[in-house]
């Protein structure tokens, strides 16, 4: 009997451990390809019961044992991989996006040091109390639109800020996610700003992209205050999120939006609709023609191209920070390699960072290897793009947009 469940423990552990390779082709098993890849290392030491010697040597227990084994070996992986970037990744930011020059408040927490932390990962870091509040931005019919702002507890000075989108399929999710993560940089001086936007089926594009832009021209208009410094903004969006953040950066036309953050988000919709994640795992299809109203084809033809942040790159465009998981089975990172090709083209200050084996939405685990590198790379490109002279904000412009809001509320 034991032999047995030595076998089904070492076949559970080794499926779930393959995940850590292959695409998920499932809803749920997108869910344990999660937790496969960043949590994987908790699940090495549980399958670990798995070898403890008992007598005989009974050929399934033997079998059990070699399956726990490969297991091991492939949740540890991430980590591994996850390692290697503390050596690669630092250099080419500096590279790209040059040294962090942002000089931050003698209260603020320090920056970290490098990519991935094994201690973290089986303690992650703790967050220092920040301020939170909210603020309605504007009003649809009689649905507010608000503004989860996290701020440093201590006293500061007008310092960045950072607009945060979440992800969805622009049909669910809230401002509330990645709290963690939000209050991390707040801790670090910076104001974080996590917006509500309007949800199709119900609103279709442009009404969220619309709602990014009121978002800044709010956050400029009463940047005093929030203690905000209004020439300096950055976009940061997850999945659909992404999109959102990409679009409005690249479209904008907004000197004071001084970098965008795009994780595993699409960015060329026709692209994403013709190459669907697979239906077990999102009906990506149905959720696009949610968005924009049909199919390619359809009367919503103008807004696939209206809507993919690809078809906007210029040479004005901000610096840009991407980051995608080569596993992931919901947005191709084709698309993310599609992006980075016309920022190379332009000539816009980027940097692709690939993960070999994350999945969509691996940052899920704050204190996981995707977690970790995730805050590493934004709170360094941050500290990059957030310097240098004050560009001249349109603060007419903000005005307008920020006293239709009132009208409207």
């Amino acid at each position: 009997m034991i032999a047995v469940l030595r076998f089904l423990g070492g076949l559970f552990f080794l499926s779930l451990a393959s995940l850590t390779l292959l695409r998920p082709p499932t809803r749920l098993l997108w869910s344990a390809s999660v937790a496969a890849t960043e949590w994987g290392y908790w699940l090495a030491l549980a399958a670990l019961v798995v070898l403890i010697p008992t007598r005989g040597k009974p050929v399934l227990g033997r079998i059990g044992a070699m399956m726990t084994l490969a297991a091991i070996g492939l949740f540890v992986t991430p980590v591994v991989r996850a390692t290697q970037l503390n050596s690669t990744l630092p250099p080419a930011l500096e590279a790209r996006f040059g040294p962090a020059q942002r000089h931050r408040n003698d209260f603020a927490e320090r920056a970290r040091p490098e990519p991935l932390n094994l201690t973290e990962l089986l303690n992650p870091v703790e967050t220092p109390a920040v301020r939170y509040e909210e603020r309605v931005f504007a009003a649809y019919d009689g649905q507010s639109l608000s503004l989860g702002i996290y701020r440093p507890a201590y006293v500061h000075g007008a310092i960045p800020v950072v607009l945060i989108i979440h992800g969805g399929t622009w049909q669910d999710g809230t401002r509330g996610e990645f709290a963690a993560f939000n209050a991390y940089l707040a801790s670090r001086d910076y104001v974080v700003a996590a917006m509500d936007y309007r949800l199709a089926p119900k609103w279709r594009f442009p009404a969220a992209r619309d709602d990014v832009l009121s978002a800044v021209a709010f956050l400029k208009v009463y940047a005093s205050d929030l203690g905000i410094d209004a020439t300096r903004i950055a976009l940061l969006g997850r999945s659909s999120g992404g999109q959102l953040a990409l679009l409005a950066a690249y479209t904008a036309g907004e000197p004071s939006i001084k970098g965008v953050v795009s994780l595993y988000a699409p960015s060329d919709l026709r692209f994403d609709y013709e190459h669907p994640a697979p239906p077990k795992v999102r009906d990506t299809r149905g959720a696009i023609e949610a968005y924009l109203g049909g199919a390619p084809g359809s009367a919503a033809e103008d807004a696939y191209y209206a809507a993919s942040p690809l078809n906007f790159v210029s040479p004005a465009s901000p610096p840009s920070l991407l980051v995608h998981g080569d596993l992931d089975p919901i947005v191709s990172p084709t698309q993310t390699s599609a992006l980075e090709a016309r920022l190379q083209k332009s000539g816009v200050k980027h940097l692709f960072v690939r993960l070999p084996w994350a999945t969509h939405g691996c940052d899920m685990s704050f204190g996981g290897p995707c977690g970790q590198v995730v805050t590493y790379a934004v709170e360094r490109f941050l500290d990059a793009v957030m310097t240098g002279p004050p560009a001249p904000a349109k603060a007419d412009t903000s005005k307008k947009i920020a006293t239709k809001q009132k009208k409207a509320a």
